[in-house]
């Protein structure tokens, strides 16, 4: 089969051939015919998770995907046994044994994948595990809820765009970052202000328009070092989440503020609710790029370049 692959830490990805994978206890071969393309991807080559955890080369990249189940191990004692043909969508990256979904096929635990409504195409499919969860996981973190003033920065790419609609969809004020071609969008996917941050720094703009302070943030953006101008914006008590691991829990509780360092984890009712709310139109996904599997490389750099408006769809089967 085709996979995607790098073979250490800072190399650049390559298309190869690899035998198709057999599946374990628990686990299930897919046919992948779309994965979807996250920062965290180009974040495992430069080594994000290298003192946390082994990583086995050659590593297959790509944390989500969406196919046909090809097969399954014995099931565990509490996975979902998982039928020869079933539409599928859902997390395959395990650093520690290589496995990732940019690939022909791919195997992940069942626990990691969902059912694949017929109404849902495998590219949408493939955009939503971890942009999705993360941006449900992200909104729910902060506990903002109706009638609360929620920040989103970094609302330009998918997990933004999916954090501002899942945050409207529950009746709170979304302020969103973004440039001026992204704006109009999200103020049509539900963001009741738009902020944008060529303009100036974001803290600065949003205290002029706010000067008594906001609920909530999730910030998709801050490094540890820009954090700070973005968490003085929230009122006694307010919360912030933060997917770039930059909040330093203890120093927010001293100062009376909700800290949290979070990340996507796409559970299978997480993912099914997804899916549904992409059924009813509460959740849109906006596809960007599609690219071939062996633009792979290209499609990653044009991610980590910032010239992503949604998401990156690889598409693995013909």
């Amino acid at each position: 089969m085709r996979a995607v692959v790098v073979t250490d830490f800072h190399t650049q990805p390559s298309l190869t051939e690899m035998p198709v994978p057999e599946p374990g206890p628990g686990e299930v071969l897919v046919k992948i015919a779309a994965a979807g393309v996250n920062p965290f991807d180009w974040k495992v080559i430069e080594g994000a998770m290298r003192d946390s955890v082994h990583h086995a080369f050659p590593l297959v990249l790509g944390s989500d995907g969406a196919g046909t189940v090809v097969s399954a191990g014995e099931p565990g004692l509490t996975d979902t046994r998982f039928e020869t043909g079933e539409r599928v969508f859902g997390q395959f990256m395990d650093v520690q044994l290589g496995r990732g979904s940019y690939a022909d096929y791919a195997i992940t635990k069942a626990a990691k994948l969902a059912r694949l409504p017929a109404a849902l195409d495998f590219d949408t499919a493939a955009a939503l595990p971890t942009a999705g969860a993360a941006a449900h996981d992200f909104v729910e973190g902060t506990g903002a809820g109706p009638g609360q003033c929620l920040l989103v920065n970094g609302a330009s790419g998918g997990v933004g765009q999916a954090a501002v609609q899942l945050a409207a969809a529950q009746g709170i004020r979304v302020i969103a970052t973004t440039d001026p071609a992204t704006a109009a969008l999200l103020r049509e996917l539900g963001a009741a202000e738009t902020v944008d941050f060529t303009a100036g720094p974001t803290a600065d703009q949003v205290r002029e328009a706010h000067p008594d302070g906001i609920d909530a943030v999730v910030d998709l953006v801050s490094t540890p070092d820009q954090i700070e101008a973005i968490a003085a914006l929230l009122k006694p008590n307010g919360a912030i989440v933060s997917a770039n691991g930059a909040i330093d829990r203890d120093l927010f509780e001293a100062r009376g503020l909700r800290g949290s360092n979070l990340y996507a984890n796409a559970r299978p009712a997480t993912l099914a609710s997804l899916a549904d709310a992409v059924q009813r139109g509460q959740l849109r996904l906006r596809i960007d790029h599609e690219a071939p599997l062996e633009d792979a490389a290209a499609a990653l750099d044009r991610l980590k370049a910032g010239r992503s408006r949604g998401k990156t769809v690889l598409t693995v089967e013909g």
